[in-house]
């Protein structure tokens, strides 16, 4: 019923920068919180970073200094700068929306992914 489309994803060396973005659409009464996962080969999957309705954010220590989650101007978007990229940030980057429906209360969903790859 809802769906969210993630862009921004792609090669960069260490040390660069990447925008990530992610728009919700669909049947959301309300935003509770929305989010940044990621997920590298062999790895389970990691929190990034959270921004709740209310803007309060949430980061993973091995990101804090370098990623800054934030909302967009459009409704229902959340973005996310990368800066200072390593090594070990290559991932597949998943946005995460936890919202509420007036039919079926407090949902999640999930996007479909996109690749962040950084490379020398």
């Amino acid at each position: 019923q809802v769906q969210l489309v993630e862009s921004g994803g792609g090669l960069v060396q260490p040390g660069g920068s990447l925008r990530l973005s992610c728009a919700a659409s669909g049947s959301i009464f309300s935003i509770n919180v929305m989010g940044w996962y990621r997920q590298a080969p062999g790895k389970q999957r990691e929190l990034v970073a959270l921004i709740s309705h209310a803007d309060s954010t949430t980061y993973a220590d091995s990101v804090k200094g370098r990623f800054t989650i934030s909302r967009d101007g459009a409704k229902y978007t959340v973005l996310l700068q990368m800066n200072s990229l390593k090594l070990e940030d290559t991932a597949v980057y998943y946005c995460h929306l936890e919202y509420y429906t007036d039919y079926y209360g407090t949902l999640t969903q999930w996007g479909q992914g996109t690749q962040v790859t950084v490379s020398s």
